[in-house]
């Protein structure tokens, strides 16, 4: 815990957070105080990727964090139709909500099948949608609760020229449509409910988030781009910002919202301060 301790008493929930940017977004939030509960689809391994749910809540327990996990299939509406419910039953009820669960499907729009296309609205829109009604309830009647989706700069069509040209952009429209949805759901959630003390905003990188997983599918587009990648303590310094803060509606990147308050930009440990805004992306950075 840092010595700011800004999330200190309060009790978030995170998907996706067996690796990458949820494990990222997790760790930031233990060393701010809070007690986190993780959430991922399984405890097994997940193939060639690094990284499962014990392994995550171990090695967050291990820093002296608050922490436990909670399985669910988020494509299943059964399995997580109570998973605020059994995150609350760990530390008390959720005051901060991080919808970082995502799911990739790729291939040109005028192909991708609708089982596929079922699954990507489930998992990137409707499973956050169903979350966020879960936990609005507790939130209204304390009057105190942050909503934070985790949203793609897919969801808007580049200008052209292309700049990794027109197939890679074709290919993630789908993916994109998803995740606009859940900017426009969220903006409307926001303004409804911000009356209320709860506080619902979107964030998205810029393009690519240098995380161990993104690097081993999207590390050459941001060799050849490197201004198209950003350290993850970038997107996680940001998304700190949305869940302490009273932003309403925000449909914002994270060097955007990091620049436009002039925040400076901590380790995960939230011990040291890296940059700005601009913190190049390291591929040498933390594992997650």
């Amino acid at each position: 815990m840092t010595n700011r301790a800004i999330l200190a008493g309060r009790v978030a929930l995170v998907t996706g957070a067996s690796r990458g940017i949820g494990r990222a977004i997790a760790w930031r939030l233990t060393a701010e105080g809070a007690a986190v509960v993780l959430s991922a689809s399984r405890r097994g391994a997940h193939g060639d990727l690094d990284g499962t749910l014990d392994e995550a809540v171990a090695s967050l327990a291990e820093t002296g964090a608050r922490v436990a996990g909670e399985t669910a299939d988020l494509v299943s509406d059964s399995e997580r139709g109570d998973l605020i419910e059994r995150a609350a039953s760990h530390f008390g009820p959720i005051d901060i909500l991080v919808n970082n669960a995502a799911m990739a499907r790729w291939g040109l729009p005028s192909a991708v099948p609708l089982r596929d296309r079922r699954k990507l609205l489930e998992v990137n829109l409707q499973a956050p949608v169903d979350l966020a009604q879960q936990a609005l309830p507790s939130m209204r009647e304390r009057r105190r609760g942050w909503i934070l989706n985790i949203s793609s700069d897919s969801a808007r069509q580049p200008t052209v020229p292309y700049r990794d040209g027109p197939d890679a952009v074709h290919a993630i429209a789908a993916y994109g449509a998803s995740k606009a949805a859940l900017d426009r759901y969220t903006e409307g959630l926001a303004h409804e409910v911000a009356a209320d003390g709860v506080y619902v905003n979107s964030l998205a990188p810029v393009a690519i988030v240098l995380t161990q997983e993104a690097a081993r599918f999207a590390g050459d587009i941001a060799a050849r781009h490197p201004d198209m990648a950003e350290p993850v303590e970038v997107l996680v310094e940001a998304a700190l910002e949305l869940v302490s803060a009273h932003h309403v509606g925000r449909i914002v990147t994270s060097r955007a919202l990091l620049h436009e308050l002039a925040l400076e930009v901590r380790s995960l440990d939230g011990r040291v301060v890296l940059g700005d805004a601009s913190l190049p992306a390291n591929p040498n950075g933390p594992v997650v």
